[in-house]
């Protein structure tokens, strides 16, 4: 490939992209809304079970085991018990709390050391509750849970002293707020949607228009055109990420940490994702189908690679299709470097989002044709 060439197609993109109003629009003002619509709506703080991961700092305790046996008899949580060894060995994790963000799991408990006695003796003694605040529903139903029979164990030991208590933090840090989780997943966002449906519209308007049988007859190569693009929404993806963390953080105090290892998820999502563009193209044969093409593959991921919704309070049908979809492992990546300090934990989101991006750019260059047969 020629640089020159690909600087020169980079370029000609370019002045057109920003001549175009709605393309500016959708790729800076829409962050913004994103980001004002969501951090509005989740600052205001059924029937599955939720699973409650527990660490037991009491041992076997009669009184331990008789709280989680009555939050197991509740039937709206299952105790699922872990201890330190467990989450050590998994993540390297120093804490429960972190162990928690990075396997996704959106509550958890702590009962502490004592509990028994401290419950015996009418001591005042606190439970840690865990909750995610992006994940409403489990969290409001394990909040309810303990706090119904911690309520009933003080009625029954004091006539409803407060003996038991709850201490609530978030996963993964006590400091985070909804917007936390909702920034990595809307830079997700943009690095899908925009070089997605500019791709399969452009690949649609340019065969009808005859523009590619116009540019087979440039020394510009299809890879050098394809790469002048994926360079364009890269550089796209660093400005509208720093257009969401920059409103996250001082219109709403979101708590987001800039690191290193969120750019290869800057770089190759868009590598990804106008290669994807590219090939949805191909098969379109007018610019309406193109549209219709691009919705389907793309409004999928938009809703099930958690990008407004955690993945873990999906039936577990839907967190299996989920772990399908590229977008999935670009959020995720950003949530372990940007939101858990975990850069140990994207390690296999980059491998496995950079193995997809060289196969369907790969396949992009090689069945896309400057001419129709």
């Amino acid at each position: 490939m020629n640089p020159r060439h690909i600087w020169a197609d980079l370029i000609i993109f370019g002045k057109g992209y920003i001549r175009n109003p709605a393309a500016l629009f959708f790729s800076l003002a829409f962050p913004i809304i994103l980001i004002a619509l969501f951090g509005l709506i989740f600052s205001a703080v059924g029937s599955t079970q939720v699973t409650l991961y527990s660490e037991n700092l009491d041992g076997n305790s009669a009184g331990s085991q008789q709280f989680i046996t009555a939050l197991d008899g509740t039937g709206a949580v299952h105790v699922q018990l872990v201890n330190v060894s467990t989450y050590q060995s998994q993540c390297k994790c120093a804490n429960f709390s972190r162990w928690l963000a990075v396997e996704d799991h959106p509550v958890g408990l702590i009962i502490p050391a004592g509990f028994g006695g401290d419950y015996l003796s009418h001591t005042p003694v606190n439970l840690t509750v865990f909750t995610d605040p992006q994940d409403q529903a489990s969290s409001g139903i394990v909040l309810g849970v303990v706090s119904g029979v911690a309520n009933g164990f003080n009625l029954q030991a004091a006539h409803g002293t407060d003996i038991i208590g709850l201490h609530q933090e978030s996963v993964g840090s006590a400091t985070y707020v909804p917007i936390d989780y909702l920034v990595p997943g809307l830079i997700g966002f943009t690095i899908l949607t925009s070089p997605m449906f500019a791709l399969v519209d452009i690949s649609a308007s340019y065969r009808k228009d005859g523009l590619f049988r116009e540019l087979s007859l440039t020394p510009l190569t299809k890879s050098e055109w394809l790469v002048a693009k994926v360079l364009w929404y890269v550089g796209l993806s660093f400005l509208s990420a720093g257009i969401m963390i920059a409103a996250g953080i001082v219109l709403f105090g979101a708590h987001v940490t800039l690191t290193v290892g969120v750019l290869p998820f800057l770089v190759l999502g868009p590598l990804f994702f106008v290669s994807l563009g590219m090939l949805a193209g191909i098969v379109a044969r007018s610019p309406e189908s193109a549209a219709v093409i691009g919705n389907v593959i793309t409004f999928p991921m938009m809703f099930l690679s958690g990008t407004f919704f955690p993945v873990s309070g999906f039936p577990s049908y839907l967190q299996s299709f989920a772990h399908i979809l590229p977008l999935y492992y670009v959020i995720d990546g950003m949530d372990q470097v940007m939101l858990y300090a975990n850069p140990a934990g994207a390690v296999p989101d980059v491998i496995v989002v950079l193995i997809g991006a060289v196969v369907v750019f790969t396949l992009a260059v090689t069945l896309f044709k400057w001419r129709d047969d």
